[in-house]
């Protein structure tokens, strides 16, 4: 009998907070021609001499700082996540990380292998499309199984950012803390250069060409990843009954020294603490699990910016993490033929 199974897949994270192993990692990542877009001579440069020699000490303090006794808090969250999946769905699961352990091809190999599986149902655990996410990890699993000639189906999970299911679930995460006394929310997505955005645009005239670009309905919004997080969160405002003049975009986590999406986060809460605003929630819906991310970068080093820019409090929204709504979502997609 033909049997599917199902492969999530998150981003990684290194294997202990220690230079040597932030170092392995980094290159990996830094090496992915869909994360940075340069040849591969420049790139290995770029990452060679400017990035490999100094950066892995600073991440790995970092990343210390957020280290639970259990591992990553990325692989501990994500493993919590695909255990709750797993139990609500009559198929095998497996999670696998784009870079580091566990690996897209040991979780397709291992798939692959029970008898009867046919088809693995493939799911990014991303909202938004970028190449640095959902193609890397596509062409990955593309590259497993041509190289060990697998005899099975891919079937993809699409970006979710604007359907209903994935919208209610975060506003029903969310919801608490919405309910607490706040001045501000402000929704902190992962930033991209502008070049990503630019070079998926069929037309060459449309993305960051014009001011209202995201919301003048064109054939790019399909791969335009600032035209979805802003799609997501106008869907999360009126689905949560925000007022508009509550909440606000910006972009976090930028590396070098190319143009990125703006405006970057730490400007905007040093902004938002010099207009007089106390009390800040931030929460990011391009996570679907708590990482270095929101817990270093936005928990701790946010914190103290908006607080030395006279800021009162920050509080960061967890992620859907293994929330039962998102599991129970999550399990419906896999069971959807």
């Amino acid at each position: 009998m033909t049997q599917r199974a199902v492969l999530l897949v998150n981003l990684g994270s290194p294997d202990q907070p220690d230079p040597t192993s932030v170092r392995r990692y980094l290159n990996q990542f830094l090496m992915d021609p869909y994360v940075i877009q340069l040849p591969w001579l420049l790139r290995r440069f770029i990452v060679s001499a400017f990035v490999l020699p100094t950066r892995p000490k600073a991440s790995a303090e970092a990343y210390r700082s957020v280290w639970t006794d259990t591992g990553s808090p990325l692989i501990v969250l994500s493993e919590k996540l695909h255990k709750a999946v797993q139990q609500q769905v009559d198929m095998p699961v497996e999670l696998a990380m784009r870079y580091g352990n566990p690996s897209i091809e040991a979780g397709l190999l291992k798939l692959a292998r029970i008898d009867g599986v046919k088809e693995i149902f493939f799911v990014p655990l991303y909202p938004h499309f970028a190449d640095s996410t959902v193609t890397t990890c596509i062409e990955m699993a593309k590259q497993v199984i041509a190289k060990h000639k697998l005899d099975i189906v891919l079937t993809i999970k699409p970006p979710f950012y604007q359907e209903e299911g994935y919208i209610n679930a975060l506003v029903e995460q969310t919801r608490p803390y919405l309910m607490e006394e706040h001045d501000h929310l402000l929704f902190s997505y992962h930033g991209l250069p502008e070049s990503h955005i630019l070079k998926r645009d069929p037309s060459g005239q449309h993305c960051l060409q014009q001011a209202d670009c995201c919301s003048k309905p064109h054939v790019a919004h399909a791969t335009c990843y600032r035209h979805q997080v802003m799609t997501t969160t106008a869907a999360f405002a009126e689905k949560a009954q925000l007022n508009p003049d509550n909440y606000s975009v910006a972009f976090q986590s930028r590396l070098g020294r190319a143009k990125w999406l703006g405006p970057n986060t730490e400007d905007r809460l040093i902004e938002l603490a010099q207009k007089g605003t106390k009390n800040v929630l931030v929460m990011c819906p391009a996570f679907v699990t708590d990482c270095l991310e929101t817990l270093e970068e936005i928990a701790i080093r946010a914190e103290e910016v908006f607080i030395e820019a006279g800021g009162r409090s920050l509080k960061l929204i967890p992620c859907l993490n293994d929330d039962p709504v998102w599991v129970n979502l999550l399990a419906q997609w896999c069971e959807t033929p």
